[in-house]
């Protein structure tokens, strides 16, 4: 698998995502997929807001949240955690960083913009098989630092099973999936960088166990990446605490 990240200018509130794309991306090489930062899709749609204008952080964490936790850790650590868009991230997702006196917000409505994306990509290389994923930092509890993890994406299928094949031994596997979405925004974000690389576009090529698309996922396959707290492995740790509603729910 290779991946090549591309450097642009410093991006600006309100400028023109596809502007952006169609000037730093070249050319795409068919079964090529487009990886781009949810922080530049946040600056586009203008999700932010100054620094010195927030009396409040919390209260604007809380707001942003869907679900959110109160208690003594939040000063303790300076988050909050919370729940965003199905995901367990800390702050709502806010960020500050690179943000030049800015909170940058979560970006809204990031399937669609995925596929709007795909779809004047797809259109650009003359309809040839190509996938785009919106990525985002993202931690691990009990690990230190940060990996990435995918936000959205269009034109591949998100998970390749192993149910019904043989393990080494010729049993058959009973419930293994992979993730195709987060393993290739961990290898895309580490590539892109966290700080003063100033590369929120990436080319992944040569990918394996990637199954092309034609058209956008459905309903049914953007909801098959996702589980609820309480089916989740976790849901003795998710379940056993009191979530409050955030303005975001």
């Amino acid at each position: 698998m290779q991946i090549t990240a591309y450097k642009t200018h410093k991006i600006k509130p309100k400028e023109s995502l596809l502007t952006i794309l169609d000037n730093y991306l070249p050319n795409l090489p068919p079964k090529s997929i487009v990886v781009i930062t949810s922080k530049i899709i946040s600056l586009c749609q203008n999700r932010v807001i100054l620094k010195k204008d927030v009396k409040d952080k919390l209260a604007l964490i809380h707001q942003e949240a869907d679900l959110y936790l109160e208690g003594d850790y939040t000063e303790k650590y300076g988050i909050c955690l919370t729940m965003k868009n199905n995901l367990l991230i800390p702050t709502a997702g806010i960020d500050e960083s690179n943000g030049n006196g800015y909170y940058i917000l979560y970006p809204t409505d990031l399937q669609k913009t995925a596929v709007e994306i795909w779809r004047h990509l797809n259109n650009r290389a003359s309809n040839q098989e190509i996938g785009v994923l919106i990525t985002d930092s993202h931690t691990t509890p009990l690990r230190r630092g940060v990996t990435g993890i995918a936000l959205a994406w269009c034109g591949f299928k998100p998970l390749f099973s192993y149910i019904g094949k043989p393990d080494i031994f010729g049993s058959p596997l009973h419930v293994t999936l992979i993730n195709i979405l987060d393993s290739l925004a961990v290898s895309a974000v580490f590539t892109m960088g966290e700080g003063e690389e100033q590369t929120p576009l990436a080319i992944i090529q040569e990918a394996p166990k990637i199954i092309f698309q034609n058209s956008p996922p459905s309903e049914e396959e953007v909801q098959s990446v996702t589980i609820t707290p309480s089916e989740d492995l976790y849901a003795p740790l998710l379940t056993s605490v009191a979530w409050k509603k955030g303005g975001g729910s």
